[in-house]
């Protein structure tokens, strides 16, 4: 009986948990995408300077300001420098995350950005999502849990016992 309800507490626990993950990635999703735009915007005038001047290269910019003898100019290439390197990665991020359902999750759960991901966990707020994708996740998260702990429970028990069964008595109630 015990076992039953070990089962049980295992698979919800894994349900609750899995059903977090399409959550998870629908925030993230949004936290790249207000941040890129963000990004985009913060580079939109040196991307007109840029049309004006080198034909839409912001990297001739970016010379044109590190050959400077001038400090100012230097320093807003370091700027600028760091505002192309951002932005190169949230667009990275940007097209990882629209890809299938499988690599999105994939991509934040493994290979996300860690002050992107640290940023949307600290944010992330529990929920519980009545979408198909957030319910398989859900039955499958909360399946493996209570198969795999009980599987490892069994083993243990095997191991101790030396491979001996235990016969129980059936009582008729």
């Amino acid at each position: 009986m015990f076992r039953s309800y070990l089962r049980l507490l295992l698979f919800t626990f894994g349900l609750l948990a899995g059903i977090q993950v399409p959550g998870l990635v629908k925030d993230y999703s949004q936290r790249v995408e207000a941040h890129l735009f963000e990004s985009r915007e913060a580079l939109d005038g040196f991307k007109q300077t840029a049309e004006r001047f080198f034909n839409g290269d912001l990297q001739a910019l970016l010379r044109h300001y590190r050959s400077s003898d001038d400090p100012v100019f230097n320093s807003d290439a370091n700027s600028i420098e760091s505002l192309m390197i951002r932005n190169q990665l949230l667009e990275n991020e940007w097209q990882a995350l629209q890809g299938p359902w499988a690599e999105r999750t994939w991509h934040v759960l493994v290979q996300a950005d860690p002050q992107l991901r640290d940023e949307t966990l600290n944010g992330y707020s529990y929920q519980i999502l009545l979408v198909p994708e957030a319910v398989g996740w859900g039955v499958g998260a909360g399946f493996v849990l209570a198969f795999v702990v009980e599987s490892l429970l069994l083993g243990v028990g095997w191991l101790i016992l030396g491979g001996r069964r235990r016969v129980v008595k059936e009582s008729w109630r």
